[in-house]
């Protein structure tokens, strides 16, 4: 397979390195490590918004994701490095739409995208809760710092089989 190194889209918010507990029996990278990736990347950039271990536990707020669309674009093997970017995609009083891009970090290719919905909860009554002042401003300079990249086209993407032989449902 022939990847090309691609224009990196997104902050870059996290890095790392494939360990080999997360090499599976086709000896590239599990798709369950690839969400780890993603979830430990999702909490660099809460950090940067000012959500962290001291705001969860003294404001008794958090977040949790509601939905999240991963794409394979290409293989990451044992010992590669990685960088993940952010996105903010759009955000309002309580939710978060963010796209993350996995690359290669040596060779340049796009491995990987993540893209998640997220809601800030209140953890005493486990409801969605507007965010705080100060946690919309820092989404807010986050937002207009990241940079004007185009929507990712693997934003909203739709699962499905272009032309089935079979389906449930025709879509």
């Amino acid at each position: 397979m022939t990847l090309n190194t691609v224009e990196r889209q997104g902050v870059p918010i996290d890095e790392g390195t494939v360990l080999p507990e997360w090499i599976d029996v086709n000896e590239h990278m599990n798709v369950a490590y690839y969400v780890l990736a993603f979830d430990l990347a999702v909490d660099k950039l809460w950090q940067l918004f000012g959500i962290d271990e001291r705001y969860i536990r003294d404001r008794r707020n958090s977040t949790f994701a509601v939905e999240c669309h991963l794409t394979y674009q290409g293989e990451m093997n044992l010992g590669d490095p990685y960088v993940v970017a952010a996105q903010v995609l759009a955000y309002d009083e309580k939710r978060i739409h963010q796209i993350q891009h996995m690359y290669h970090a040596e060779k340049g290719y796009l491995a990987a995208t993540g893209e998640w919905m997220n809601l800030h909860i209140d953890m005493d009554t486990r409801r969605v809760t507007p965010w705080p002042d100060e946690i919309r401003a820092g989404i807010g300079r986050f937002v207009a710092e990241q940079g004007d990249w185009p929507l990712a086209s693997e934003t909203g993407r739709k699962i499905q089989v272009r032309n089935p032989l079979f389906s449930v449902e025709r879509y």
